[in-house]
């Protein structure tokens, strides 16, 4: 064998090659442990502001110096955050008292406590502990999350974070009358906000827990939804809350089981809401589970005294019979705090008195113990009435009609102080009210207490002239009408108030008022009083929208920047601002302020008001939680949550709403920017059309018009109106087959780009239904849930809807027959339109959709010119 030195010489190079490579991997993971993979701090390696931070062992939980996400100044805390989700903080060292730069040092002092200083050595958090050997003491954190300085001799715990929570509860902590969770001052501000959590009372079915805001109680558990059962909280949260060791005793009445609650936390939130988070691995996000208060009528005493409440009303807060508002300026402008006061004093004569029953009505815990000895609704009744503090009784005889608590069958309830936290809708309960007699027509609606036969009677002389008062004043008020009519143009204010001639003069007047309305260059006094919506002073909505902060900013549109506002009495609302910089929108705003005034669907997104202001002109609308219909169904993860059979009645929803525009409203409409992200979902999922800016009226029998400026997104709009200005209903039908194949396959018409199939979602539709392979369309999330014969029964309907030429297409009125028939014959679809694309000076949408602020944005162009 001979010796070949090059073979030699190139072994020896890779032999050191791979060593250097080894020592630069021990030295690389050395300082990544120094930097990163430490659990503890000692007297000698304190953590800097220099990306060095604690991980506990099992890489749970990092401490470490943080700005709060969204903050631009160099605000810098230390705080405790998941080791999966560094956006999640769980606590937080110096949380009033930021430090300015980056040269903080977190360790423990000299004098044995755990510290935040400055390059200056000045405190911004202390444990506080008296002063002792530093080096005696570690700091550890553990993978539940806590932070725990640990003395070295014994063993024992001298501190941990676990008993100094800031907002976050997590499993392992105890909730005792010594801890509260206080929420952050904003989402960027970690500083103690209004808000704490903690917990109340023990009794024995279970502890009652509350959220203060300052002084004042929120919500409580028990309370704010009933007092039958202070366990309203969930399974989950009641076992977190439970502390493991005691749940047995503390949660007897409750059905949990053995399973770990690590990935779990409870967070009181800067809004006023306690929320319990679960996280989904799946989807590597937290999953709010459960949440207080859900609504109004969950905040404590939300409509004062004497008053009940019903979230599902339009008028959330209303007295209860005998009784009238404190304040009516404040009930007008949504402020429910002061409650209602009684009409008239009880308890005056003997006998004067009657219960009132107030059916399906829960209230809060009464002030006494029930009354043992009364074994009927008789002797019940009879107890308040002998009590002249009695407000208000409630008789469980055991039959479900009057439920108190669960221990007991039977049992009678007192109030001797003012009634709160009255809500409707609970049929358990018959709450009887004491009431004057008067107050109600000296009735007895229920065959109750009787009114007294020897009432007095009234004088003669007092009937005599209160009619001829009555007289007297409507007299004077129909003089004062006679000469009001004489003096306004009669034309319009027969209009305004509504005249009562031919309905088909009603409606001419009313579309030329609309059009006049539009028409206008700017709104004048008159024009409001003829609006149909309220206007709102700017004072109102710079308090809702926070002076139209960024932290309330939902989106940015084409007409403006859109908020999410909380207007007095709690009604959330969006706020869209038209924006003074915008090349369109004075024409758009006086389209929606005019039209959709005069618009009402329950699959149309409902105006609440209007402001100009100088330059600001400002819209009012309901505020849609979930957001637009664009944000699900092209989303891969959120498009889960849209079944088929949630698709369908989507689908049925928008055609409901177009033919109510197209042929049911008082004004025909033809809405002109039909898209999936101007399609607004509220809280159940139904879908509700907005933006109107775009919209036009055909008057009286038309069906189409013409335009010099041609408006829309493209991927939506026909090829009549893209390429000759045409707009008709058969332009909105058009645009609705292309939402209906978007929602059916979860892609876009205009992002579906497949050289080999089409070259966008229309041809490839219609290349399949060709083939007959149709079924290949769908969204693959929808393939185990749809029904095969509605798939293929709204496709065709799509298919028929795009077709090139406007007479092919069906009007609205067959769409919402062919979607809803069983047993109808479509027609076979003709090919569909294929717009051509070209260059076109493109401008931003006239409005953006209220919860449009993560949604994907579609050209929406401009054409100079039309036919």
């Amino acid at each position: 064998m001979s010796f070949n030195p090059m073979i030699c010489n190139s072994h020896t190079i890779n032999y050191h090659l791979l060593l250097f490579l080894l020592v630069v991997q021990i030295i690389g993971s050395l300082l990544l442990q120094h930097c990163e993979g430490r659990e503890t701090i000692t007297i000698d390696n304190e953590i800097r502001d220099d990306n060095e931070t604690l991980v506990s062992a099992g890489e749970r939980f990092r401490l470490g110096f943080f700005t709060p996400e969204g903050v631009h100044n160099k605000e810098r805390f230390v705080g405790i955050w998941y080791y999966r989700d560094p956006k999640t903080v769980v606590w937080v060292a110096n949380r009033n008292k930021n430090l300015s730069d980056s040269f903080g040092v977190f360790g423990i002092a000299d004098d044995g406590n755990l510290k935040v200083l400055d390059r200056n050595k000045i405190t911004y958090f202390s444990t506080d502990l008296e002063s002792s050997s530093a080096s005696n003491r570690t700091v550890k954190l553990f993978d539940s999350g806590n932070l725990v300085l640990i003395d070295n001799q014994s063993g024992s715990v001298l501190w941990q974070s676990f008993d100094h929570p800031t907002d976050t509860f997590l499993p392992g902590m105890k909730m005792d009358d010594k801890k509260k969770l206080t929420s952050w001052k904003s989402a960027k501000d970690p500083g103690r906000g209004n808000f704490t959590f903690e917990l109340d009372e023990e009794l024995s079915n279970g502890p009652i827990y509350l959220t203060r805001k300052r002084t004042t109680t929120y919500w409580k558990s028990g309370d704010s939804g009933g007092f039958d059962s202070p366990n309203e909280l969930p399974s989950g949260v009641a076992y977190l809350l439970s502390n493991f060791s005691t749940k047995s005793k503390r949660y007897k009445n409750l059905i949990v089981t053995e399973r770990s609650y690590n990935n779990t936390r409870l967070l009181m939130n800067s809004s006023g809401e306690i929320q319990y988070f679960n996280w989904s691995n799946g989807n590597n996000l937290w999953s709010l589970i459960w949440s207080e208060p859900r609504d109004n009528c969950s905040v404590y005493n939300f409509c004062g005294k004497f008053a009940s409440c019903n979230s599902q009303n339009s008028t959330v807060c209303n007295c209860v019979a005998g009784c009238e508002p404190v304040s009516p300026e404040n009930w007008v402008t949504g402020d429910f705090e002061s409650g209602c006061t009684r009409k008239s004093p009880t308890c005056n004569k003997e006998g004067s008195d009657i219960f009132h029953n107030l059916m399906l009505m829960k209230v809060g815990k009464p002030d006494s113990q029930s009354y043992d000895a009364a074994d009927s609704d008789e002797a019940c009744r009879k107890e308040c009435l002998d009590n002249c503090h009695c407000q208000a009784y409630l008789y469980n005889g055991g039959n479900d009609t009057g439920r108190v608590s669960d221990n007991s069958t039977h049992g009678c309830w007192i109030w001797n102080t003012d009634l709160i936290n009255l809500q409707e809708g609970y049929p358990d309960y018959n709450l009887s009210i004491r009431v004057a007699a008067f107050e109600i027509g000296g009735g007895n609606p229920n065959n109750q207490s009787k009114v007294p036969q020897n009432s007095e009677t009234v004088p003669l002389k007092s009937v005599i002239i209160s009619t001829t008062l009555i007289f007297l004043i409507l007299l004077l008020c129909s003089f004062s009408y006679v000469v009001y009519r004489r003096k306004t143009a009669a034309k319009r204010r027969e209009t305004r108030e509504g005249m009562r001639g031919n309905p088909l003069t009603h409606l001419h007047d009313s579309e030329r008022q609309v059009r006049e309305l539009i028409g206008t260059s700017h709104f004048k006094d008159d024009d409001k009083e003829a609006i149909d919506v309220p206007f709102f002073d700017m004072e109102i909505i710079l308090a809702a929208t926070n002076n139209f902060s960024d932290e309330n900013k939902l989106g940015q549109g084409g007409f403006g920047p859109v908020y999410k506002g909380m207007l007095p009495g709690g009604q959330e609302v969006a706020v869209k601002r038209l924006s003074i910089y915008s090349g369109q929108g004075l024409e758009e705003f006086k389209n929606e302020v005019v039209l959709i005034a005069k618009l009402q669907h329950r699959n149309l997104v409902r105006l609440l008001g209007y402001c100009i202001k100088a330059e600001e002109k400002i819209l009012l609308y309901e505020y849609m939680r979930n957001r637009s219909l664009d944000a699900f169904i092209f989303d891969q993860t959120l498009g889960m949550l849209l079944g088929w059979e949630k698709r369908f009645d989507i689908i049925l929803g928008i055609a409901r709403g177009l033919l109510y525009l197209h042929q049911d409203s008082r004004l025909r409409i033809v809405h002109r920017d039909l898209k999936t992200s101007n399609i607004l979902l509220d809280e159940e999922m139904n879908p509700k059309i907005s933006d109107f800016g775009l919209a036009r009226i055909v008057g009286g029998k038309e069906t189409e018009a013409n335009t010099n400026r041609v408006v829309g997104t493209y991927g939506y709009m026909s090829p009549e109106y893209a390429l000759d200005g045409l707009f008709s209903i058969k332009s909105d039908v058009f645009s609705f087959g292309v939402v209906v194949l978007e929602i059916i396959s979860g892609k876009r018409n205009t992002g579906f780009y497949n050289s080999k199939e089409a070259t966008n979602l229309l041809g490839y539709a219609w290349r399949l239904w060709k083939e007959e392979r149709a079924m290949d369309l769908v969204d693959q999330t929808l393939l185990e849930s749809c029904s095969r014969s509605e798939v293929l029964k709204c496709i065709n309907v799509g298919l028929l809807c795009v077709q090139e030429d406007p007479s092919d297409r069906p009007t609205m009125t067959n769409v919402v027959l062919m979607l809803g028939g069983e047993t109808a014959t479509l027609l076979n679809p003709k090919q569909p339109a294929f717009v051509a694309r070209k260059r076109l000076s493109s401008t931003p949408s006239s409005s953006s959709s209220k919860q449009e602020a993560q949604s994907h944005n579609e050209l929406t162009f401009s054409l100079g010119e039309g036919r």
